[in-house]
């Protein structure tokens, strides 16, 4: 078959650090080409320098045979090089045509011609099965719909070559399994397919060609996928390095039972994981760090309008609660009440120690709230600014709950010890944001806001997009802080993930409790037909 895009000696670096060193790869017609690796591992720079976004400072790309050389990833649009970003490059004021046809707007003389975007959009909404109306402005869909619009965008386009970089991240099992679908057909057409993912599994379904990153250089290139499996891949990103381990127990160090009087504290509380990771030596703070161990997170009959209907559950100091439910059933929501940005009608929310927070999501994070998101483009980062701006950003705020003052100095070494402490690859601390994987630029916010001292931490699909050494080590900092006792609320898309890290799982269908599920009955299976289940709540 045809090679459609190449790239010969690839290399790029950033500050110093260098990203890619002399890579080689070749994409052909009628075959999808994963490329896999650890976070850090030069994907993310491949597939910018492929789709336009960045120049190599070495090498050159291909396409047809031919030296091509895109300005932008809107020129590489119409040569018919297309991609679906992990951080989703849309106009959240814009509505959902409009975002699709960003790159180019039919036109009817000097007018848009709405119609005409109407007519080429809707079969490719159709076959995404997208249930946003056309006219929905972007910013009201849940995540997991503004992925499918950014893959409408690049699919209207017809391409010959589409990237798609982590686009199951945000998805349900549904969409996921849709999408795949999707791109058989486009292997069937003869479109050249680049799939970057961190779901190994996905990768052996549905690859023809696998090409394993790390370090920047190809270890393995352009493999039969029919030839490879788990143990083989994981070998070849991690170079022989097992992933760290730590999962969490099912009980809660230190938390009693439901049934159990309340109030009962973790056995070391936030001060002890700052006594671990030097927390108060090295920002010159004295005294506690937090209070996660004073007593349980409790949601109270909760009402939101549209939203939540009579909403109760409580999480034990040391316990990783999870939140399941298909995207608008409302199990985001719950985390939106605790995080102050969603304003109950009827009902209460009492944090630990029995305190209620301030309305608003200051007030939460005065009061100890943290909030980390999948979207790490759109809440959690400032891309350009330096790392240790983006982990000291919300300290001022929790200074305020702590008290205390900070030099600049004392802030640049404070993010040093957290961004250590959660193994960000960077070459300095005073390296821009934007500059690193999406793996690191995920934990910068776990180091931010750990930085802030919480003691309620909510994730709202925190490993998304996260490779399997990164998911590990995060799962182990949140092994760590339910050892110290914090109340930690995970909300996941992958019920993989909220069956092996929680101790339970509240499932809310509809804007009700539907289900817990713990101990035995927590598997990923009973959490998939949770969600999914046909019976009223």
């Amino acid at each position: 078959m045809t090679v459609v895009l190449a790239g010969r000696d690839l290399a790029k670096s950033y500050g110093g650090v260098r990203a890619l060193a002399g890579v080689d790869v070749a994409f052909r017609e009628g075959t999808v080409h994963a490329l896999v690796g650890e976070n850090g591992a030069g994907k993310s720079t491949l597939v910018r320098i492929l789709a336009g976004a960045v120049p190599p400072d070495r090498g050159e790309l291909l396409l047809g045979g031919r030296p091509a050389r895109f300005g932008s990833t809107a020129e590489a649009a119409r040569q018919r090089v297309a991609i679906v970003s992990q951080e989703l490059n849309l106009f959240p004021d814009q509505d959902v045509l409009a975002n699709v046809f960003a790159h180019r707007l039919p036109r009817r003389g000097p007018l848009v011609d709405r119609a005409a975007m109407r007519a080429l959009a809707a079969p490719v909404l159709a076959e995404l099965g997208l249930r946003a109306p056309p006219d929905a402005l972007v910013e009201s869909l849940p995540l997991g719909e503004r992925q499918l619009v950014e893959i409408a965008r690049a699919l209207v386009e017809r391409p010959r070559v589409l990237i798609l970089d982590e686009p199951t991240s945000a998805l349900q099992p549904a969409e996921v399994a849709r999408l795949h679908e999707i791109i058989g057909g486009l292997r069937d057409r003869g479109t050249a397919v680049v799939y970057v993912s961190h779901v190994l599994e996905d990768v052996l379904a549905i690859c023809d060609e696998v090409t394993v990153l790390r370090d920047g250089a190809v270890v393995l290139g352009g493999a039969e996928a029919a030839g490879l499996d788990l143990a083989t891949l994981v070998t070849a990103m991690l170079g022989g390095r097992a992933p760290k381990a730590g999962h969490p127990t099912r009980r809660p160090a230190g938390a009693e039972s439901a049934a159990e009087a309340d109030g009962a504290a973790g056995p070391m509380g936030m001060a002890g994981v700052a006594g671990e990771m030097g927390m108060a030596g090295a920002t010159g703070m004295a005294g506690e760090v937090g209070a996660a161990g004073a007593g349980r997170l409790r949601l109270v009959s909760v009402t939101v309008p549209g939203r939540l209907r009579e909403v109760s559950l409580e999480a034990a100091p040391g316990e990783i609660l999870g939140i399941a439910g298909l995207v608008g059933s409302g199990h985001i929501d719950v985390l939106r009440v605790v995080a102050g940005a969603l304003a109950p009608a009827s009902g209460r929310v009492d944090l630990p120690g029995g305190a209620r927070p301030a309305p608003g999501v200051r007030g939460a994070v005065r009061a100890g709230v943290g909030l980390i998101s999948g979207d790490r483009r759109g809440v959690g980062i400032t891309a350009d600014k330096p790392v240790w701006e983006n982990v000291v950003q919300v300290d001022a705020v929790a200074l305020a709950r702590h008290g205390g003052w900070l030099t600049a100095r004392a802030l640049r070494e404070a993010a040093r010890v957290f961004t250590e402490r959660v193994g960000v690859r960077m070459s300095s601390i005073e390296q821009a944001v934007d500059q690193l994987s999406g793996g690191n630029q995920q934990k910068v916010v776990f180091a931010k806001w750990l930085a802030a001292r919480p003691s309620v931490l909510l994730m709202d699909d925190p490993t998304r997009g996260i490779d399997i050494g990164a998911r590990a080590e995060i799962y182990a900092l949140m092994a760590e802080l339910a050892q110290a006792g914090a109340v930690q609320l995970l909300a996941s898309s992958d019920p993989k993930e909220l069956a092996e890290v929680c101790h339970r799982v509240v499932v809310i269908r509809k804007g009700r409790v539907s289900a817990v599920l713990e101990g035995a009955g927590l598997t990923a299976h009973a959490v998939l037909e949770a969600v999914n289940g046909d019976r009223e709540p």
